[in-house]
């Protein structure tokens, strides 16, 4: 929020201002107000695709780096995502619970094959929603610590290869 003044106010009102935009930057610092800031994107998933019930997804901020490499033809092969993911806030459309995730540290190795599929490996902090088409079949969405491998192929059906480290089923939780 920007204030511009377009004359010098008396003694008296600045300090009326000073105490307002206090008490306003209070109010816009507490946790909140932090949830009421718009998302930058939404998404809403039918029941029966990420949970059992309709799952809507908020996602602010990133700060995410994205490289491409090439072969001797310059075909991208491989691509590599580092950094700090998205804050991420599930909800349950059908009981309202919510179930929040702050931004952390996020890496995502894709390699892109010759037959057209991609194997990707995730570390740190990611969450991984699998569709009743993918294998293991969802509905699902869970939070991984660690590491995950998969492989997408050219139809974009998911299948799992390897977890590990700390999971957390987003599903369970929105239905407790």
């Amino acid at each position: 929020m920007r204030l511009k003044m377009t004359s010098r106010p008396r003694k008296g009102v600045l300090r009326g201002i000073t105490v307002g935009l206090s008490v306003m930057l209070i109010s816009l610092l507490s946790p909140g107000a932090l949830a009421a800031d718009p998302p930058d994107t939404v998404i809403e998933l039918p029941a029966g695709l990420a949970c059992d019930f309709d799952l809507r997804i908020e996602i602010r901020g990133g700060e995410q780096v994205f490289r491409e490499f090439t072969d001797h033809n310059g075909n991208v092969v491989r691509t590599l995502s580092a950094g700090k993911g998205f804050a991420l806030s599930f909800t349950n459309l059908a009981s309202g619970a919510t179930y929040s995730l702050k931004a952390n540290g996020a890496v995502t190795h894709t390699r892109l094959n010759e037959d057209g599929s991609s194997t990707v490996v995730l570390t740190g902090h990611h969450v991984l929603i699998l569709f009743p088409t993918d294998v293991p079949a969802g509905p699902s969405t869970t939070l991984h610590v660690g590491r995950v491998v998969y492989t997408v192929d050219p139809n974009g059906i998911f299948t799992v290869q390897k977890v590990s480290g700390k999971t957390t089923d987003i599903c369970a939780r929105l239905s407790d």
